[in-house]
């Protein structure tokens, strides 16, 4: 009998050392459970403080970053260079990515065999080669403190992509293609006018790029009233929206917008002297001019200013307008944004290609193909292919001068150039300037554009990414 209770006793002890042994066990596991839930909600309120941190500094560094380009646009000069022997940056859009990477090859053998010629003694030594210095085809960190915008603004001489002083001729040859890119007209890929350029301020990195507005599609000719215009407006822009392989769903997508936009302002590209009303001070609101006493005939009227306003006022006021509307949810930019090439050497997609900033003119001598065809459309719809090709074949070696130099290459099209003049331009006078700052992991982007005429320049507007 006391040999059975002992056995209790044991028993009983085992499962009391088993319970506190799982209570223990039960209270360990919700403590650790309670650590990491403090520990992962400290961790994400750090985080989203330093994400708050980074993204105020990357937030005054972009502003300051504008503010500095737009200062320092006045004294950029765009040149364009001298590109015969290189493919044309107009149909890279067209290419299929295993056609643009046999370009790129080709480019890449011809660069080499230029590379040998030039270090055996061969090549242009008059200060101008073909062959384009190693920096041209490093990538954002290369050009570091090296971009034109700096240099141009503190005074010194703006990077040339055809100085053959920057070319070391004991170095390789050797030219990798996937570091190679087709140069614009201004030398930078298209549509870049200069190199970006990338600084630091405090903890903030910016990087700022020049684009060249005119050489795009100015979308406002799509809001074109004109009745002689809307028609061969209508044209052009399903032109380039075939172009860019949308389908007519797509396009009509795309019409509604523009349909709404036309319908709050019509888009119009030939200006005259206007007059409107002036607003009367507030004193002078309610005032009523009396007529005389015993004057027959006569009522009591309010008194009504009216002021001249130049055309250059009305370009100004339409471009401020438009640059609102076409960077509202008015237009589809997820459609426009859509990739139609992407790949590890370049992103293509119609919003690439658009003016969204007022323009009305297109630069015959930096408009790629797709775009000058939709310009030339306002000409002649049938010749538009055959003009665009003769310009892309004379700007090579020269640039055009104006479009009677083409009326004198070519006569044959000299009614169609005619009808189109006032749409097309030879030099670009409208920038975009885009900001792009950095701070640990936050990035705030923001785009302007200006009007350029000389050293003058004139905001249009600012929109934030």
């Amino acid at each position: 009998m006391s040999q059975h209770l002992h056995r209790l006793g044991v028993d009983s002890r085992r499962d009391r050392q088993g319970v506190i042994l799982l209570v223990t066990l039960v209270i360990l596991v919700i403590l650790s459970t309670l650590g990491y839930t403090l520990y992962a909600q400290v961790a994400a309120r750090r985080h989203r403080d330093q994400y708050i941190i980074d993204y105020s500094i990357a937030r005054h560094a972009c502003a300051s970053g504008l503010k500095y380009a737009l200062a320092a646009a006045g004294s950029l000069q765009f040149d364009m260079v001298s590109r015969p022997n290189e493919p044309d940056f107009s149909d890279v859009f067209a290419l299929r990515e295993a056609e643009y990477q046999k370009l790129l090859d080709q480019v890449a053998a011809k660069l080499a065999a230029d590379a040998a010629l030039a270090r055996d003694g061969f090549g242009q030594m008059s200060g101008k080669a073909e062959v384009p210095p190693p920096s041209a085809a490093q990538g954002r960190k290369g050009t570091a403190k090296q971009g034109s915008l700096k240099k141009a603004a503190l005074g010194e001489e703006v990077d040339d992509f055809n100085d053959f002083s920057g070319f070391d001729p004991n170095g390789s040859p050797l030219v990798d293609p996937k570091q190679l890119k087709i140069r614009g007209p201004y030398g930078p890929p298209w549509p870049l006018m200069t190199e970006p350029m990338e600084f630091e301020i405090g903890a903030a990195t910016i990087v700022i790029e020049i684009e060249d507005e005119n050489a795009k599609y100015p979308l406002g000719w799509a809001m074109i009233t004109d009745d002689k215009l809307k028609a061969p407006a209508g044209a052009g822009w399903t032109t380039f929206c075939e172009w860019m392989g949308y389908t007519s769903e797509e396009i009509y997508r795309l019409n509604q917008g523009i349909d709404a936009i036309r319908a709050v302002k019509p888009f119009k590209v030939e200006f005259q002297p206007e007059t409107e009303n002036v607003e009367p001070p507030a004193s002078l609101k309610n005032k009523i001019t009396r007529p005389a006493p015993n004057t027959p005939g006569t009522v009591a009227r309010r008194t009504v200013t009216r002021k001249p306003v130049s055309v250059e006022v009305q370009i100004e006021r339409q471009n401020k307008e438009y640059a609102k509307l076409l960077h509202s949810p008015l237009i589809d930019r997820d459609l426009l944004s859509r990739p139609s090439a992407l790949s590890d050497t370049r992103q293509e997609c119609a919003l690439k290609y658009l003016g969204l900033w007022g323009t009305r003119h297109v630069n015959l001598n930096t408009a790629p193909r797709q775009v000058l065809e939709a310009a030339l459309t306002f000409g002649s719809l049938a010749d538009a292919p055959k003009i665009a090709e003769a310009i892309i074949q004379q700007r090579r070696t020269r640039p055009v001068a104006d479009v009677n130099e083409l009326k004198q290459t070519m006569p044959r099209y000299a009614n169609a150039l005619d009808n189109c003049r006032i749409f097309l331009t030879t030099r670009s006078n409208v920038l975009a300037i885009r900001v792009t700052a950095y701070s640990g992991v936050a990035r705030v982007a923001a785009m302007g554009a200006v009007v350029k005429e000389g050293d003058k320049v004139q905001q249009i507007a600012v929109v934030s990414e």
